[in-house]
């Protein structure tokens, strides 16, 4: 459909989108995106009306734009022209911010920094970022400041990080995880230790752990891990554990750990390497494992789960897939549950969400309720039906190639790579049973096409390849808190892989 697309005219590629029905007209404006031909890219510019269309269809355009492997400087003008000095829904607004983040990055990877559109889109996060005054407006730019990647932002990112609250200290190092390796400068390491070990003032737990995660995670010196494990003897015991966690998990990974060769060497220290030491008595886990082995695939997951004191789940997320990532988060519990908050702490207010990460570019994230009053209302009037995070098709792979062999003649190579995705979440909270369950459903399919071609006046030949994976995984947790200790049970369920 997208080679077909891209040899049409402009007025045709209008007439489908005008004449599709209403069920395939998401498909066809996905299709136009990712095709951005310069015909497809004015079609759309004329049938979308930023005012008019149902938001589900303007995200969809919109979240097309932001994963296309290799954008052009024409489609984020398109996205920056749609979202400019209009009145807009607020989810299409979040959806819109990101989306210019993840564009403006991938045509910087592209060495198209230069170009204007790009100027264009990093100066509207950064004014937008200057002039914001909710707190939820500035955890959007700087969620798109995330996705840019852009290096220049890193002393930006690094304030919020220091001196924002808790929400946009969360999403400032999140951002600042999305950087290579060599951007994670001293000046970065310094400000994490100082969140970690709490020098300026007191951080939530989550950030604390996410920094010590970055320290980690990136070519850390033997003094940032031995501090990172001497610290737990302070921290509680769930942070302490998930901390402990992390470490091993850097032991045995298989991959190679930035941090690996440095704790096999601290681990000869017996000080440290001690069962006194390792042996924390919390809930909190931290583990990864194959989802999927074959001759030519291999495909892993892991799962966080980071608990409060009560045994509540105050975090969860799969990080090892780069190809996706999915965080629940649930806040402010304590005081339902009658649990006393640490001193020194301030009291977060009552809030559950999630957030995802989908090949490097952030989602905006969903809240299922904010505030005592919203969760009475959700708990009331639950419609039962989960909220669909993101769900489409989105061409991952677009790759051509002609290469001259040394008898003179020449082979054109094409690969494409389409995924269809369809990610949601649901949380039920139950106040008479006092129960909350949770559930995350990924589902997954990637289509693979490769082609080679030489072609002479005297002689053709081609080889071609088609490949097909589905996966599907779901996470449950129920969690009963009618008594003390909290009762929790998880699951994790994958279906078999089929790989064509």
């Amino acid at each position: 459909f997208i080679q077909m697309l891209r040899s049409a005219k402009r007025s045709d590629v209008l007439q489908l989108l005008r004449r599709a029905p209403e069920e395939m007209l998401p498909f066809v404006v996905e299709a136009a995106v990712a095709a951005q031909s310069v015909a497809s890219l004015a079609a759309l510019s004329d049938f979308l009306d930023f005012g008019k269309e149902p938001k589900s269809l303007l995200e969809k355009f919109l979240y097309a734009a932001a994963f296309s492997p290799r954008p052009s400087g024409e489609l984020l003008r398109l996205v920056l022209d749609k979202l400019d000095g209009k009145q807009l829904a607020p989810e299409v607004w979040e959806t819109g911010i990101v989306a210019v983040g993840s564009l403006v990055g991938k045509l910087c990877q592209q060495k198209l920094c230069g170009l204007q559109e790009v100027e264009r889109g990093a100066e509207a996060i950064l004014a937008g970022l200057r002039g914001a005054k909710e707190e939820s407006e500035v955890v959007i730019y700087l969620l798109a400041l995330g996705n840019a990647v852009l290096p220049e932002t890193i002393p930006t990112l690094l304030d919020h990080a220091e001196e924002g609250p808790t929400a946009v200290t969360t999403v400032a190092i999140s951002a600042l995880r999305q950087f290579p390796a060599r951007h994670i400068s001293s000046k970065v390491k310094q400000a994490m230790r100082r969140i970690f070990h709490e020098k300026r003032k007191s951080y939530e737990k989550t950030c604390r752990l996410a920094a010590g995660e970055i320290l980690l995670d990136n070519e850390p010196s033997p003094m940032d891990v031995i501090n990172l494990l001497l610290a737990t003897n302070e921290l509680e015991t769930e942070m302490a554990t998930f901390l402990l966690l992390k470490v091993q998990n850097s032991l045995r990974a298989d991959h190679h750990h930035p941090a690996r060769k440095i704790m096999k060497d601290l681990m000869r220290d017996p000080r440290i390497n001690n069962y006194n030491f390792f042996s924390k008595a919390g809930i909190s886990s931290s583990f990864s494992g194959p989802l999927t082995v074959t001759q030519d695939l291999l495909s892993t997951f892991g799962l966080d789960l980071l608990f409060l004191e009560g045994g509540f789940l105050r975090k969860s997320h799969g990080r090892q897939l780069r190809a996706a990532q999915v965080t629940i988060e649930a806040q402010g519990m304590e005081s339902m549950l009658g649990e006393n908050v640490l001193e020194g702490e301030e009291e977060p207010e009552l809030m559950a969400g999630m957030s995802a990460v989908f090949f490097g570019v952030q989602l905006r994230p969903i809240i299922f309720f904010q505030g005592y009053t919203d969760l009475m209302a959700k708990v009331l009037l639950s419609s039962g039906e989960p909220t669909s995070v993101v769900k489409g098709n989105l061409l991952l792979m677009d790759h051509h190639q002609v290469i001259p062999l040394q008898s003179g003649l020449q082979v054109a190579i094409k690969l494409q790579g389409g995924l269809g995705l369809d990610i949601s979440a649901d949380m039920d909270v139950n106040i008479w049973e006092q129960e909350l369950k949770t559930s995350i459903s990924a589902r997954g399919s990637l289509a693979i096409d490769f082609q080679a071609e030489l072609d002479a006046p005297f002689l053709q030949a081609a080889v071609r390849s088609q490949t097909e994976v589905e996966t599907s995984i779901h996470f449950d947790t129920i969690l009963r808190f009618s008594g003390s200790p909290v009762l929790m049970c998880l699951q994790l369920r994958k279906e078999q892989v089929p790989y064509r």
